[in-house]
């Protein structure tokens, strides 16, 4: 899930590729959460380091500087678990040491071991995931309503939606609505979520991004979010409890985002140790909860770390129930992927 934020922690600095670091830091592209002081403070305590910490926003984007950068300028890579491959074949992942991360207290479907490996050599772990859904106003509409994919984008909340500006997890969502499991959208499929994605835009206020998106529903602008989730609504619900989201009866898109070592990192022994860290309970906790977006920790043993009020926001001990109703997202080839891309533009200018 690509967040669009643009925060950056007390840690982090603005680097540019190209630059030389020390042998003392840790070099790091990001998704915002974990540019949040105090997920990386502990570690760069514990290890006398400094954690140098880049954001990015697209897995094209990561390529992109990692092709610009010089070898050794960058450590670890948070990417999205659906673009772990794509990683691979650019040849910027190097493999994990055997044994050296354990998913052992992992929930059992996110360990997505296909995902993270290639030719049976593992590349990256996951450390959080979550879902691409439905977030809403519960004082503004019939939470009922919520409960399925066709009553959310009726005629009944027509200038009340804004949609989620990223076009696989909402063309997995219109996939989802027509009986269309994500991993089997082919290029035959394309029509009927064409046509979803149509009503779908007729109703909408707004297409946004992610602060955008929140903003919108946070000041009443609009009542409903396409495509959120509690990554959208949990750093909300302190103040706002009545944002709230649902997973409806036909299910949801998943999310997950993995972390491995950059291949020629300058330190890929502390790159080890970063990832063992970030997906131990106590950083998986600390990630679940980071200040940018919440998401669920992919080690259920963070469930012993985090308060109660934590895990009711995160829906805890719901998760066996949204596990078994949600999909991952589409994970088109090249080919339809241009199509899928192209009908997204379609729909942003309808």
């Amino acid at each position: 899930m690509q967040t669009g934020r643009k925060i950056l922690g007390a840690s982090a600095l603005a680097l540019m590729a190209g630059t030389a670091w020390a042998e003392g830091e840790l070099n790091a592209l990001v998704w915002c959460d974990h540019t949040d002081p105090e997920l990386i403070a502990p570690f760069e305590a514990e290890h006398n380091v400094k954690v140098n910490l880049r954001e990015y926003e697209g897995t094209g984007a990561a390529l992109a500087l990692l092709e610009q950068s010089r070898p050794g300028d960058w450590d670890v890579l948070v990417v999205d678990g659906i673009d772990v491959f794509r990683a691979v074949e650019a040849g910027v992942l190097a493999p994990l040491p055997e044994g050296a991360i354990s998913t052992a207290d992992y929930f059992p479907e996110v360990v997505m071991a296909e995902n993270n490996s290639v030719d049976g050599v593992t590349y990256a772990v996951t450390e959080k995931f979550g879902y691409n859904t439905i977030s809403y106003n519960s004082a503004k509409v019939d939470p009922a309503d919520m409960e399925s994919l066709t009553s959310v984008w009726s005629e009944k909340y027509d200038g009340r939606i804004s949609i989620y500006d990223y076009y696989l997890p909402v063309m997995g969502l219109a996939a989802i609505a027509e009986g269309i499991a994500t991993d089997a959208i082919g290029a035959g499929d394309l029509a009927k979520i064409d046509g979803v994605l149509s009503t779908m835009r007729s109703r909408a206020a707004s297409v946004a991004g992610v602060v955008a998106a929140q903003t919108a529903l946070a000041t009443g602008e609009v009542d409903i979010v396409v495509g959120g989730g509690e990554w959208l609504t949990a750093v909300l619900a302190s103040e706002q409890p009545e944002l709230t989201w649902t997973i409806p009866k036909e299910g949801a898109v998943r999310w997950a985002q993995s972390i491995g070592v950059v291949e020629g990192a300058s330190n890929p022994d502390l790159a080890v140790e970063f990832i063992k860290y970030i997906t131990s309970p106590e950083g998986q906790a600390r990630l679940a909860t980071s200040s940018c977006f919440w998401g669920m920790p992919a080690n259920a043993k963070a469930g012993d770390v985090l308060t109660d009020a934590q895990k009711d926001i995160l829906r805890w001990d719901q998760q066996p129930d949204y596990l078994a109703l949600t999909q991952l997202y589409p994970a088109p080839d090249a080919d339809l992927d241009i199509e899928m891309q192209d009908l997204w533009l379609e729909t942003l200018q309808q």
